[in-house]
Parts: structure tokens; C-alpha cells; sequence
């Protein structure tokens, strides 16, 4: 019994809380919505329609310009112009050098008018790159040492051996015939002294 109404107050409790928080939740949504919406009219605004956060860069490509920062989905900045090519929109952006930023135009949706064409700023120098220290670099150029070339040294002449006819005498050579029959016949005779014996 004591399980039961430990369950159902543990139940309650929870239902309680899921619905406090479910209330506090739509209301800060709603206050979300109402601080990201402008109360002033902007004129021409961008709205952030993709789905992740996007870059904002320095000017009107990725490759050249320096990200300065990011926007949200559905956060609302004032739209400036757009590049000659209308692939970039210029928006303000505080926290960019001039207030001014970038952001790819296929990530947001304009509205409130048409913006007017403006030029690109000028790209930033690039970074200073670091020399390379000379009496180290020359510690590692290795010049390959030069070789002699090498010269064919021909080959003494062949000399042509001579044979001649001449007849050596031949050795007396005991017939390999006789030694194999004689230890035949030996094998023989024991093999005859061994039946004989075992009997």
C-alpha cells in the first residue's frame, strides 16, 4: 500500500512539474518573439531562414573576407544593399568593423523592399608572412656533390685456347662387371651357409 501512494505522489509531482514548465517555456518563447521582432520599422530586413547559424563576413566572399561574426535562425538585421552579382546582402552588424557586414544571400529572405546595388569594400591586406632565416634555410639546401664521369675501360683481348690431337695412354681399369658379380656370388654363399646352419 505504502508502494501505491509512494507511486502516485511521485506521478503527480512529475505531471505538476512538466506542466510549470511547459507554461514557463511558451512564455519565454513568446518574449523571444517579441524581442527579435523590431517594434520600429526597419525599411528593408533580412530574416535568417537557415536552419544553423550563419557567418557574417567583411565583405562579399568567402575567400577574401574575414568571418566577424554570426546570426541565428530567425534573428532580423537591417538590410543594406546587395552585391552586383545579388549573391551577398550588406546588413548592419555592430559587432563588425563599421557596423557593416556580409552574409550569403540564398541563407536569408528580404523583405520590406528592394535593396540598392553597392560596391564591395576593399579586401584587408594580407597577413604579414614570417621570413625564413637564412643560415637556417641553407643548413638544410644540400647541393649534391659533382661526380666524374664515368669512362669505359674496354676489356683485355680474348685469347682463342688450341687443342690438339694427342693420345693419352690408358690405365689397366680392373671391369666394374667382375667386382659387381664377385659380391654377388659372395651373397650368395652366405645366404646358402645361413639356410644350411638354421636347419
Amino acid at each position: 500500500m505504502r508502494q501505491f501512494w509512494f507511486k502516485t505522489i511521485l506521478g503527480v509531482c512529475v505531471v505538476t512539474g512538466l506542466g510549470v514548465g511547459s507554461l514557463f517555456s511558451a512564455k519565454q518563447a513568446e518574449a523571444y518573439q517579441v524581442a527579435s521582432t523590431p517594434s520600429t520599422p526597419l525599411g528593408i530586413y533580412a530574416t535568417v531562414t537557415y536552419a544553423d547559424p550563419i557567418n557574417v563576413r567583411g565583405g562579399p566572399s568567402t575567400v577574401h573576407y574575414p568571418i566577424v561574426g554570426r546570426l541565428n535562425p530567425g534573428d532580423i538585421v537591417q538590410a543594406l544593399g546587395v552585391s552586383p552579382g545579388h549573391e551577398w546582402v550588406e546588413v548592419a552588424f555592430p559587432q563588425a568593423q563599421g557596423g557593416v557586414g556580409w552574409v550569403y544571400a540564398i541563407y536569408v529572405s528580404v523583405s520590406g523592399g528592394e535593396p540598392l546595388v553597392v560596391e564591395a569594400p576593399s579586401t584587408p591586406t594580407p597577413p604579414v608572412t614570417a621570413t625564413i632565416d637564412a643560415t637556417l634555410a641553407a643548413a638544410f639546401n644540400f647541393q649534391p656533390t659533382a661526380s666524374r664521369i664515368p669512362t669505359f675501360t674496354p676489356p683485355p683481348p680474348m685469347t682463342v685456347p688450341q687443342f690438339s690431337d694427342v693420345e693419352t695412354p690408358r690405365k689397366a681399369m680392373v671391369a666394374p662387371g667382375i667386382f659387381v658379380i664377385s659380391l654377388v656370388l659372395l651373397g650368395a654363399i652366405g645366404l646358402i651357409v645361413s639356410v644350411v646352419f638354421r636347419k
